[in-house]
């Protein structure tokens, strides 16, 4: 485990800190140098910091990372974001959609290929373990997509994993769907994944999913809820509100709700993002 909680026979005892085992450190920021920046929609880019030649992210899936600014505010700005390329040797790659009002978002869209973004971590989300559902649904809005591409990534490198991977992705017009081409190049290669892309506006002649994501969308492309299923989500609040309920103001689980209940899930089939 990276992190370490106090039991009550433990409480008089130093806290023990995480272990650093990659490049970056789960208890100090570290800087990173931006070697690369690719622009893959009109407000969102793929960020590649360096990392020694022989030297790969290391980070257990699904996890992020913390990305640290100074953007004028009294303390530095923190925000997560999780990594879309973390085996690679040589370096890793963020996928940052800048909004108006984000402070950091904004500050990382404006670094130049050789500043630096100081990041620590990485922080464990959920412990991916080969073939531990028969299927996993993935159900994903916007910039939501990079946790489902970490996970996706980590099954489909793996011929030993079976698991069937089924992913959701919704966007608002058809320029907004990010690394569609990295997605529809493992649905050609990998019988075990499969996309429905759904628009808000979609374009003239789309054949694929229309509007937000709907009771009848779930159940025609995602396996009927049973324990061999399990459900993640990760999207702006107005899409997790409807589909799966939102997370608590803590950042807990919280209940479930919205579509994912009506059709039928309960919350030890769902883990929202």
């Amino acid at each position: 485990m990276l992190f370490w909680t106090s039991t009550a026979a433990e409480e008089k005892k130093p806290e023990k800190k995480a272990e650093k085992k990659g490049p970056i450190d789960p208890e100090a920021f570290t800087d990173f140098e931006l070697i690369a920046k690719t622009v893959v929609s009109p407000n969102s880019s793929i960020y590649r910091f360096k990392l020694q030649p022989n030297e790969s992210l290391n980070l257990p899936v699904a996890s992020y990372i913390l990305a640290q600014g100074e953007t004028g505010e009294e303390k530095p700005t923190v925000r997560p974001y999780t990594p879309i390329t973390y085996d690679e040797k040589g370096y890793f790659e963020l996928m940052i959609k800048s909004y108006p009002e984000g402070k950091l978002s904004k500050y990382i869209g404006n670094l130049k290929v050789g500043d630096k973004l100081s990041i620590k971590g990485p922080k464990a989300k959920l412990e991916y373990k080969p073939n531990m559902k028969k299927t996993i649904a993935m159900i994903a809005g916007g910039s939501g997509v990079t946790p489902m591409l970490q996970v996706a990534h980590e099954i489909l490198k793996n011929p030993a994993d079976k698991t069937e991977v089924r992913l959701i992705f919704a966007n608002v017009t058809q320029d907004d769907i990010l690394l569609k081409e990295r997605i529809d190049g493992w649905a050609k290669k990998h019988p075990n994944f499969k996309v429905l892309y759904t628009l808000d506006k979609p374009p003239e002649g789309w054949t694929g999913g229309k509007g937000f994501v709907s009771e009848e969308m779930v159940k025609k492309f995602i396996p009927a809820p049973s324990n061999d299923v399990m459900v993640f989500v990760c999207g702006p609040p107005g899409m997790m509100k409807a589909v799966s309920g939102p997370k608590t103001p803590d950042f807990k689980q919280g209940e479930l709700a919205g579509v994912l209940k009506t059709v039928g899930f309960n919350e030890d089939q769902v883990f929202k993002f």
